[in-house]
């Protein structure tokens, strides 16, 4: 059985689409590069494309892939701050949760997404664009449904992907997915759960995953909450989520796709996974 990494980019204007995929290809390969000694990785790499759904024109100004600076690509040491974080994190997204609930917190996060994340806001508030975006996912899924998945989700890619695989396992209950990565994710937004749960009242792993990992750098701003392992139930067959930080090294973005790529953590996933 062959292997398939599908990618799915996250927020904001892209450049093209071709463009996109050779950039995050690119990234993919450089870590397996440097990090795994890998020389001219082979993979089967697809890449999922939606920038052009909410912008009418790509970007012709976008931030170019450019390969990391010598020993730039460094394993994150993990440090007892990080686990008061996490525990800070449970306890704090339980009170959020509990004021949306009690105190009608909906329409104030709806505002905050329309302002700060309105590429989120219009995915839940205009039904014909999320319905779009799922189907792109949707279908490079079941058009390798013979071969082993690996999905590469990327911020808002994150949300999209954890709701097409939550789709296709009722529709599609015996199909299995492999791996499931998620990369700078919001998923831990108390909102984005809020929003899972309005479909589903179990929020959890998706049925269909094997694995689930997430990777998130604690100065990523979209990556609010670096921890989802509280957040989300395991799914029938006990999978749970397992969180993995990183350090993000794109040139002081600590958000940017190929930054979470190439890092370390995530090469020596994709090398156990090709």
């Amino acid at each position: 059985m062959s292997n398939i990494l599908i990618g799915i980019h996250g927020l904001s204007n892209k450049p093209e689409a071709n463009v996109l995929a050779e950039w995050w290809e690119a990234a993919i390969k450089e870590g397996l590069m440097k990090n795994e000694g890998i020389d001219n990785p082979e993979i089967e790499f697809s890449s999922v494309y939606w920038a052009d759904v909410l912008y009418p024109e790509p970007d012709n100004n976008p931030d170019s892939y450019n390969e990391a600076k010598e020993e730039a690509l460094k394993t994150y040491e993990e440090s007892w701050t990080d686990s008061v974080r996490t525990g800070l994190f449970n306890w704090g997204g339980n009170i959020i949760d509990s004021m949306k609930k009690n105190f009608g917190m909906d329409a104030m996060a709806d505002e905050v997404l329309e302002h700060k994340l309105p590429d989120l806001y219009r995915y839940y508030e205009e039904e014909d664009i999320r319905k779009e975006l799922r189907k792109r996912l949707n279908d490079e899924i079941l058009r390798h449904k013979e071969k082993r998945i690996m999905i590469l989700s990327h911020s808002m890619g994150t949300i999209i992907a954890y709701d097409v695989l939550r789709a296709i396992g009722k529709e599609y209950p015996r199909m299995v997915v492999d791996h499931f990565v998620t990369l700078g994710s919001p998923l831990g937004l108390p909102h984005v759960k809020y929003k899972i749960a309005q479909e589903s009242s179990l929020v959890r792993t998706p049925s269909i995953v094997m694995n689930w990992s997430n990777f998130a750098d604690k100065r990523d701003p979209v990556a609010l909450d670096v921890h989802l392992a509280g957040d989300y139930a395991p799914n029938t067959n006990g999978v749970k989520v397992k969180d993995d930080l990183i350090a993000n090294d794109w040139e002081g973005i600590h958000h940017k796709s190929y930054g979470y790529l190439r890092a370390p953590e995530v090469s020596k996933l994709i090398k156990s996974f090709i």
